[in-house]
């Protein structure tokens, strides 16, 4: 544990080095480019009695040039555009970037600080929701697979009422994939005319039924369940006289209140030892999922364009090119990948401490 935690702590150190380094060394590179091209052009630039609007003034500019520098017209007039483009830029700018160019003062680290606390709130309630969801569906996958096989449900000639809901289920059941596997920016952009979508519920919803990230790691979390099933403790475990059945109506059976409670236990039935077990492995993928689920909540932010949340500040700063303010943004984001990392490493390295203590 302790060679991971020092592999994070580098982690740290490394991009935050290059990236606060890599901006000072291009910042400090553009205003020198930015510095030479204008000490040039800087002993005309602030004459008083010159009015650069005034064609005589220009013309006037240029005769002086080529009277101080006889024999140079080209490069005297190219002096002389590269003031009047000079003085032209410089106003626009001033004009369209007076109230866009925003530096890392106190009131703007404190802004960024409150979106990033709601941007952690929202990261850490989808996180355990999407947590909670894919055990949940997982779980009711394997029991009802395991149903089947078993028989529970009644074999005969389907009625009327079967035949009229099959093809209504199989709609709801596409409905239900074709929202769970569509991208989030597509559902935001097709609803947002018929519903409130700059809410922070919307988002929080937004971020655990789309981009595929539920269903996908309820399909892991199933395979987990599927591997375990398969060894040799579950028949162990059966000898041992633990309940076996999945059946929902039975005592010995799994209830759907055990599989959608929040702590799953189901004691004295085998299928707690398999749910466990699945659950260890499942802990390593949680720091896969965690980026996977940051990604989406950065393209929700910006597609539903919520005013004063995280991402969508990071896209306007990367519009405005206030670098100092993207790059403490960026730093945000990636420390909450590696904290989530850490605490991951952290909860399945006690959980192998706690199966060694077990087994001894």
């Amino acid at each position: 544990m302790k060679a991971k935690l020092l592999e994070h702590v580098l982690g740290i150190i490394l991009v935050s080095v290059l990236l606060i380094g890599g901006f000072y060394i291009v910042s400090s590179y553009n205003r020198q480019n930015e510095k030479e091209s204008f000490n040039e052009i800087a002993p005309y630039v602030n004459i008083d009695f010159i009015n650069y609007s005034d064609p005589f003034h220009k013309a006037l500019l240029g005769d002086v040039m080529n009277i101080y520098f006889p024999g140079k017209e080209d490069e005297n007039q190219g002096r002389v555009q590269s003031i009047l483009q000079h003085m032209e830029q410089n106003f626009t700018e001033t004009l369209k970037d007076s109230h866009l160019k925003q530096g890392l003062t106190g009131s703007k680290v404190m802004q960024i600080l409150g979106m990033y606390g709601t941007f952690i709130f929202v990261y850490l309630l989808v996180l355990t929701l999407t947590f909670y969801g894919v055990q949940t569906l997982g779980a009711w996958q394997f029991v009802r697979k395991k149903r089947k096989s078993e028989s529970v449900y009644k074999k005969g000639k389907k009625s009327i009422v079967t035949w009229v809901s099959f093809p209504i289920k199989l709609l709801i059941k596409g409905v239900c994939y074709l929202i769970l596997f569509s991208p989030a920016y597509v559902i935001a952009y097709s609803i947002r005319t018929e519903f409130n979508t700059d809410t922070l519920f919307f988002m929080i919803l937004l971020a655990v039924l789309s981009n595929g990230l539920l269903i996908t790691y309820t399909n892991k979390f199933y395979t987990f369940l599927v591997s375990e099933s398969r060894k040799g403790y579950v028949e162990t475990a059966r000898a041992k006289n633990l309940f076996s059945s999945y059946a929902n109506h039975k005592p010995e059976g799994i209830s759907l209140g055990e599989i959608v409670h929040p702590i799953k236990r189901f004691h004295g039935h085998v299928f707690g030892h398999i749910f466990k077990n699945a659950q260890v492995q499942y802990l390593q993928t949680i720091k896969e999922q965690a980026s996977f689920l940051i990604t989406g909540l950065i393209i929700i932010e910006m597609a539903l364009n919520i005013h004063g949340h995280l991402s969508y500040e990071l896209l306007q700063q990367i519009l405005y090119k206030n670098y100092e303010v993207v790059i403490l943004i960026v730093l945000g984001i990636f420390y909450v990948v590696k904290l989530t990392e850490i605490g991951t490493d952290y909860l399945a390295h006690r959980v192998a401490l706690a199966f060694e203590n077990r087994r001894q």
